[in-house]
């Protein structure tokens, strides 16, 4: 069990946290510009890799909702509990509000598509994406909804805006290559495939950067609670719904992982735009990223 833990430790988790590590010292000093990092990702390698691992997937579509269906209750039960651990508290409206942020907004982009991709190989990605885009609806739903309700505004239009992401727009092409079996020319094929390998190095730079930005991190009770409920809440939750919803397999594994990730840097973007408690979503960020080096070894270790 030890080697087992040292052997994903140092092999999966190493490789992930010391590209973000690197790419955490090194972006001031390049002068790197998060923008132009996530934005050549969000609009470029994103959605070819969706486009490529959707395309060429084997899975049947009752799954695809079946897993869909799964993580999305797994979020929505974290975000109720972050709901009344903080009314339980009686922490400020904000505060509540920043926790069901971070309780529904895991990192599964930059972190779980990096770690499953070491940990379980391209077959791992599949299951791993399907997630990673139901989440996608499913997080800003919550998220935004949550920033919204602490602030008193609408955010219905921040929530629909989703579905006009490249990723989710490139989900029907690859949908319909995968169905209908359309035969894509290989020199297209060539060029989504070289896209697609640049997303995952080039998220996780922009991790980096993105980390580096937010500065160290201070610790207080309410980034403690938030990232524990994200690291601790979210693979207690996924393994307990796991098994009423029959999923087996990479499916069961990749549900379980993408539920432990630490919370996602965007989830600062939003508190900033809805200002709610900005500097304490940002800390947590940078907190739950660093922990989450101790608390994803052991997840894998035992799933």
């Amino acid at each position: 069990m030890l080697r087992q833990f040292l052997a994903i430790f140092v092999d999966v988790v190493t490789p992930v946290f010391g590209l973000v590590l690197i790419s955490y010292l090194a972006g001031p000093r390049l002068e790197l510009k998060v923008r132009t990092l996530s934005r050549t990702a969000y609009f470029l390698f994103i959605p070819a890799f969706v486009f490529d691992i959707i395309s060429k997937a084997d899975i049947e579509a009752v799954l695809a909702v079946q897993m869909i269906a799964y993580i999305a209750l797994v979020h929505i039960v974290l975000a109720a509990i972050a709901l009344g651990i903080g009314k339980l508290l009686r922490r400020p409206k904000e505060v509540i509000g920043a926790y069901i942020l971070i309780a529904a907004f895991a990192n599964t982009g930059n972190f779980g598509l990096s770690l499953i991709d070491f940990r379980l190989g391209r077959e791992g990605l599949a299951p791993a994406t399907v997630y990673f885009l139901g989440l996608n609806v499913v997080n800003f739903t919550i998220g935004v909804g949550a920033a919204s309700w602490s602030r008193g505004r609408g955010g219905w239009q921040s929530i629909l805006s989703v579905f006009k992401t490249p990723a989710i727009i490139a989900v029907l092409p690859a949908l319909l290559v995968n169905l209908a079996e359309v035969p894509v020319p290989l020199f297209l094929t060539r060029l989504i495939g070289l896209l697609s390998q640049a997303m995952i190095p080039t998220m996780l730079v922009t991790l980096g950067v993105q980390l580096a930005d937010a500065g160290r991190p201070q610790i207080n009770r309410d980034i403690c609670i938030a990232s524990a409920i994200r690291l601790i809440g979210g693979p207690i939750i996924a393994m307990l719904l796991v098994l009423p919803f029959g999923l087996t397999g990479l499916e069961r594994v990749t549900g379980i992982l993408q539920s432990s990730m630490p919370a996602a840097v965007l989830t600062a973007v939003i508190a900033i735009e809805y200002d709610m408690v900005p500097e304490m979503v940002t800390h947590t960020v940078l907190f739950s990223t660093l922990v989450s080096f101790f608390t994803l070894t052991v997840i894998m270790s035992m799933v």
